[in-house]
């Protein structure tokens, strides 16, 4: 191909991108028993308690219907051996939930990663979205800090 086809067909395929990039909108949702100043959670892994609940778990507000969600992650601080399972639920108005992300992470600190965007379900309100990261059996996964959020898109 010559510089005369090739330059309309690559322009016309980033008029196409920016306008699919553009046309999607993503709103931070707000975690439950926030101050309402931030969307994004700052949380440190601690020891599971005997009684009482753990901070393992975050909810999200969903207050609206988005066609997707996505999930952020960062560590703030990691031990090189340590492992840390990371989990995500969408959670839906009639007290049903599914199971996003199942993994177990080794993440270098300063390190993000976004997990999605996962499809809103057809006939389900999602009403929250729950992200839980834990201590691995590894005693140096204590103490582990990270900080995390979620958006809706439409």
């Amino acid at each position: 191909m010559n510089a005369t086809v090739l330059l309309p067909l690559a322009a016309s395929l980033l008029l196409s991108g920016g306008a699919t990039l553009a046309a999607q909108r993503c709103t931070f949702l707000q975690p439950i028993g926030g101050d309402g100043t931030t969307p994004i959670v700052s949380k440190q892994v601690g020891r599971g308690k005997l009684l009482g609940k753990t901070n393992w778990n975050t909810d999200f507000i969903v207050n609206q219907p988005y066609s997707s969600f996505k999930f952020f992650f960062t560590a703030n601080s990691s031990d090189a051996g340590a492992m840390y399972p990371v989990s995500g639920f969408m959670k839906f108005s009639d007290g049903s939930n599914l199971q996003v992300i199942n993994e177990a992470m080794n993440p270098p600190i300063g390190t993000g990663r976004m997990f999605g965007p996962f499809p809103a379900i057809p006939g389900k309100q999602a009403s929250q979205m729950n992200f839980k990261v834990g201590a691995s059996d590894d005693p140096n996964a204590l103490g582990f800090s990270y900080r995390i959020s979620v958006q809706g898109c439409r």
